[in-house]
């Protein structure tokens, strides 16, 4: 099979399964019932392509391929294809996609067993697998923005999937108007960039950066940087992504973790040449991203919902990908990308199978007569799940390590690799990047402390739910378990792919061999002073300091919780007082765009909009109607109903068109 076809095979069985599912539920109503049929359509359109990309992968021989199949547009000088690149970065992103995105739709069969929406549940998720891909394979910005925009309006439709509860509907509303303001930033980027270039494919964007200004590099990525900011959630358009937990889990696991969050890096890394050409913004995103990351990291400390201080902890980890790019090692970002998806991704699943098991719970504790409601997503009503559930707590366990950065897991080489590359761009003599190596130091420690209150409080100590006693959660299915326990061990495994430099003089460091510049890849990076001798020795400090902060931070957790429970919580807030509230209250970012943003908006409206509308829109609509119904009135006496009347205005009009004819 060539690879033209191969290339076809991965971007239309996605949307081939789209269509069936999403047709097929909704004209042939008797189909709906037909769960196994939707769910194998689902997930083997989303595996197939995983095959596809991995035999591309294996059989990549370096140069690029760019598969040009139509002219989508053109006008005048304007003309864009529908093109698409297979290289080292495209083939990385699109394993993960459809690697990760297929053992999701594997846990989605089991998980969304019973819903009335699984046909149309099925639809939205392969319809979002397909505008990832085109994202990841397009071959100039234009392809690419339509699988951006894509990913936006499927992340819509499945926040707010179980669309009558008003919350989720809100939810979904916001990650759409949140991420339109981004979205706004990148098409003024694209605007700038046809207007400098006259062309918006890759190749001619990135064939000579100097051929820009200065000024209009800098617009251009700071204008990129803000549309990175919504899809990717960082400050100041992150407050989208921590609600929108509030569609099934299986879609919290792949927006955190596989997909969209991903496409602002991914279009960083993308355009990486041009970046490096704008040292100032550099600096910026770099900085956005360490305080997006230790503020995210202070909040997931004091959320009780288990799937929020994930969420808060994808926010954290994508600031730790920004803080990368920031300091020009794109490669380290993408790296961080490709760990990232397996342990975040362990970490949703499981969550969802602990949400499944605490729904269980409460399902019986009415039907033994329990009153009150138990919230199955509280960490505070669980507790001791470790006996009941032993494949999803290990699995948990295992990206709970990785997550933190515990020695020899997937997170503990990516998130070194920032740390380093942070710590030696500051040694460089580029200020800033000290003030992201130490914000990095600290959120890493957070990161491991909180994730393993996270752990403890949920599979660890006695079971906190009434009745605990006489009501035991059972362990899930093997199509939820199975994708936890490959989720599991590569979070454990994957790091293995970028062994430190300071290791056989970086030369086991693959991922950087692939996709490196310097190597041949398609993603830049900064090119450094050669460090003397005694910079061998602060390397191997730097991973021995990275090690121990991912010990302490899970010894930490582990230890109070496991001595205090639930109360070591009270113990924190008091003991940071009205700074534990701040963290608690998620900084009042919500608060402050109500305030701002959304009051001044909806109140201006009501003042300024609200008579427009009434008086003159209205007032003219009105009018109309005014106007044709006196016009009614007159004319209802000439309508009598007497043939002698109407005989005689014949008459009356045949004697005046004479009269006009004679004398006119």
């Amino acid at each position: 099979m060539g690879a033209d076809l191969q290339v076809q095979l991965i971007l239309l069985l996605p949307l081939a399964g789209a269509l069936f599912n999403g047709l097929g539920g909704l004209f042939l109503p008797g189909l709906r019932e037909r769960e196994t049929l939707f769910g194998i359509v689902g997930t083997l359109v989303v595996a197939i392509p995983f095959v596809l990309i991995l035999l591309l992968f294996l059989s990549f021989a370096g140069e690029p391929l760019v598969l040009d199949y139509y002219t989508w547009m053109a006008a005048g000088d304007f003309q864009v294809s529908f093109a698409y690149r297979v290289d080292e970065l495209s083939l990385i992103m699109g394993l993960v996609v459809s690697g990760v995105g297929a053992l999701i739709h594997l846990y989605s069969v089991g998980y969304m067993h019973g819903d009335p929406g699984y046909w149309r549940f099925f639809a939205y998720m392969n319809l979002f697998i397909f505008m990832m891909l085109n994202l990841v394979f397009g071959d100039n910005l234009l392809v690419l923005f339509l699988g951006w925009e894509g990913v936006g309006l499927c992340s819509y439709l499945l926040i707010g999937f179980w669309y009558t509860d008003l919350t989720n509907s809100a939810a979904a509303n916001k990650a759409f108007i949140v991420n339109r303001i981004g979205d706004f930033a990148f098409l003024m980027a694209m605007f700038l960039l046809f207007r400098e270039l006259g062309a918006l494919d890759f190749g001619t964007l990135l064939a000579d950066p100097s051929a820009l200004s200065q000024s209009t590099v800098n617009w251009v990525v700071l204008l990129l940087f803000i549309g990175a900011t919504g899809k990717s959630a960082q400050i100041p358009l992150f407050v989208w992504l921590p609600d929108a937990m509030a569609g099934p889990t299986p879609v919290s696991a792949l927006i955190h973790a596989a997909t969209m969050v991903t496409s602002g890096l991914y279009l960083l890394a993308r355009l990486s040449p041009l970046v490096l050409a704008a040292p100032t913004m550099m600096a910026v995103i770099a900085i956005v991203g360490a305080t997006t990351a230790i503020m995210a990291a202070t909040i997931a400390i004091t959320q009780n919902d288990i799937k929020r201080v994930l969420a808060y902890s994808t926010v954290s980890q994508l600031g730790y990908m920004f803080m990368s790019a920031g300091v020009g090692a794109f490669f380290v970002a993408i790296f961080h990308v490709f760990t990232h998806a397996f342990f975040k991704a362990c970490l949703f699943l499981g969550s969802g199978s602990v949400i499944h098991g605490m729904h269980e719970v409460e399902h019986q504790l009415h039907e033994q007569g329990h009153q009150g409601h138990l919230d199955p997503q509280d960490m505070r009503t669980m507790g001791g799940l470790k006996k009941f559930m032993p494949s999803t707590r290990m699995t948990y366990l295992f990206a709970t390590v990785a997550i933190a950065g515990l020695p020899l897991t997937a997170g503990f080489f990516s998130k070194d690799e920032i740390l380093f590359k942070a710590f030696e761009y500051g040694y460089a003599g580029n200020g800033y990047a000290w003030f992201v190596w130490g914000v990095g130091i600290v959120t890493a420690l957070l990161t491991a402390f909180y994730m393993m209150r996270s752990y403890m409080l949920t599979f660890e100590g006695e079971s906190r739910w009434p009745m605990a006693e006489t009501i035991k959660p059972k362990e899930s299915p093997w199509t939820i378990t199975l994708p936890l326990w490959v989720l599991g061990i590569l979070s454990l495994v994957a790091g293995f792919v970028g062994i430190p430099g300071v290791i056989a003089h970086g030369e086991w460091n693959w991922i950087h061999h692939f996709l490196g510049e310097p190597y041949g890849g398609p993603v830049a990076e900064s090119v450094l002073p050669a460090h003397g001798e005694g910079f061998l020795a602060i390397e191997w400090a730097l991973i021995g300091l990275g090690s121990a902060i991912a010990i302490i931070g899970l010894w930490i957790g582990w230890r109070v919780y496991s001595r205090d429970g639930l109360a070591y919580d009270a113990k924190l807030s008091a003991r940071f007082g009205r700074v534990y509230k701040w963290w608690q209250g998620k900084y009042f970012w919500d608060e402050f765009y109500q305030r701002t943003v959304v009051g001044p908006v909806v109140g201006g409206a009501h003042k300024l909009w609200a008579p427009f509308d009434q008086y003159i829109v209205d007032g003219v609509v009105n009018g109309v109607g005014y106007v044709t119904r006196g016009t009614g009135q007159l004319l209802r006496y000439v309508q009598t109903g007497r043939v002698q009347n109407y005989a005689t205005a014949i008459v009356l009009g045949v004697v005046l068109v004479v009269a006009l004819m004679l004398f006119g």
